[in-house]
C-alpha cells in the first residue's frame, strides 16, 4: 500500500469516526459575526491552523479548498463569498465528501445567510484539480501538503499555481520541522498521514514554493504544533514540529529572487532625513518599514550601523515592501 492510499483509509476511518484532536488543532475555530459552526465540523476540524484571512477574501472571491474535511473552512469560506459555487471543495476520499456535505446540510440549518449551493464538493485531489487554469482567486489547503513526499509536494504545489489567476494567491497552513525528520519516522505511511512524519524543514518548505512559480510569499503566523518525544518515536532527541500558515502569491519572480515576508523592519538610522536605495524601498529615519527578508539583507550589507533590522516576528498581515 502507497502512503497515499494509506492516507486516503486513514481519512476514511476518520470521516466515519471524528477523531476530536486529530491534527495539530489548539484554539476553537475562527468566530466571525454571525457564523455558527455545527458540533459536528468543530469534531471534524483536522487542521493545523488557518487558511483563512479576512483581509485575502475582499470582493468574493472564488475559493478552491483542496481536502475537503468536515466541511469547516469551506464554511468560513463562503461566509465571504455568498454566491453558488464560489467555493469548490476537493477531495478524492468518498467518505470525507459525504461527511462534509452532511456537515454543510446542518449548517444550512443554523446559519440563514448560508444555502448548501455556495459549496460545491467535487471529487478530485491535489495532482488533478478539477478546474481550469487561471480560473480562481485562491487556492487554500491545510495540513494536507505535508504528507506529501517531496516531489508530490512540488506537483502539488505547481498545480495549484496553474489553476490561480494572475495574482491570486495559495493560503496554506502545514507543520515544519524544526530539523529534518529522520528517515524511519519517513517511511511511516500511517504517521505521515496523521501528519506527523512528512514535514519539511522551513528552509525546504519555502524553497518548494517557489520552485514552482510563486513570487511573494506571506507568513502569517509560525508557532509551535507537537513535540516528538525520544520514547514513542526513537529519537535521540525530542524533534519539535511548528505550524506554518502562509500566503503565496502568483506573481513573477524578481529577477533578484522572490520576496519573503516574514515580519522584519528596516528603521534607517543615517544622517539623512530619509534613504532611499534606488530600488522603491525609501526609508524615513527612525521609522519602521516592513521588508522581506531579501531587502533586509541587501540594506544591511549596504547601510552598515545607518541602519536597524529587527528580527523576523514571523507574523505579516501584507502591505508591500516600504
Amino acid at each position: 500500500m502507497t502512503y497515499l492510499e494509506t492516507a486516503a483509509q486513514f481519512y476514511s476511518e476518520v470521516a466515519q469516526t471524528p477523531q476530536v484532536g486529530l491534527c495539530c488543532v489548539q484554539s476553537t475555530p475562527m468566530q466571525l459575526p454571525g457564523l455558527k459552526i455545527p458540533q459536528q465540523m468543530q469534531e471534524m476540524n483536522y487542521g493545523c491552523g488557518t487558511t483563512v484571512h479576512p483581509a485575502e477574501l475582499a470582493n468574493q472571491p472564488t475559493v478552491l479548498y483542496v481536502g475537503v474535511g468536515g466541511g469547516l473552512e469551506a464554511l468560513q469560506f463562503a461566509y465571504f463569498s455568498r454566491r453558488p459555487s464560489a467555493v469548490i471543495a476537493v477531495d478524492p476520499v468518498d467518505q470525507m465528501r459525504q461527511a462534509a456535505a452532511r456537515n454543510l446540510e446542518i449548517a444550512a440549518k443554523e446559519n440563514s445567510w448560508f444555502d448548501t449551493n455556495f459549496v460545491e464538493i467535487r471529487a478530485g485531489d491535489a495532482f488533478n484539480l478539477p478546474v481550469a487554469d487561471a480560473s480562481v482567486d485562491v487556492v487554500a489547503q491545510n495540513c494536507l501538503f505535508n504528507i506529501f513526499e517531496p516531489e508530490d509536494l512540488t506537483r502539488a504545489l505547481k498545480e495549484a499555481h496553474r489553476v490561480l489567476k494572475p495574482g491570486g494567491r495559495l493560503q496554506m497552513s502545514d507543520p515544519i520541522a524544526t530539523r529534518p525528520i529522520p528517515s524511519h519516522l519517513q517511511q511511516d505511511e500511517r504517521l505521515r498521514a496523521m501528519c506527523l512524519s512528512g514535514a519539511l524543514t522551513y528552509e525546504q518548505y519555502i524553497q518548494r514554493i517557489i520552485n514552482a512559480g510563486f513570487g511573494q510569499i506571506e507568513i502569517r503566523a509560525r508557532r509551535p504544533y507537537r513535540l516528538l518525544d525520544c520514547q514513542t518515536y526513537n529519537l535521540e532527541e525530542p524533534l519539535l514540529l511548528e505550524s506554518l500558515d502562509s500566503v503565496s502569491f502568483k506573481v513573477t519572480i524578481p529577477v533578484d529572487g522572490a520576496c519573503v515576508f516574514t515580519g522584519k523592519t528596516a528603521i534607517y538610522a543615517g544622517a539623512e532625513s530619509f534613504f532611499d536605495d534606488g530600488f522603491g524601498h525609501i526609508l524615513q529615519r527612525g521609522i519602521p518599514a516592513a521588508v522581506c527578508d531579501k531587502t533586509a539583507a541587501k540594506l544591511a550589507a549596504n547601510l552598515g550601523d545607518n541602519v536597524i533590522i529587527t528580527n523576523s516576528t514571523w507574523y505579516y498581515t501584507g502591505g508591500g515592501c516600504c
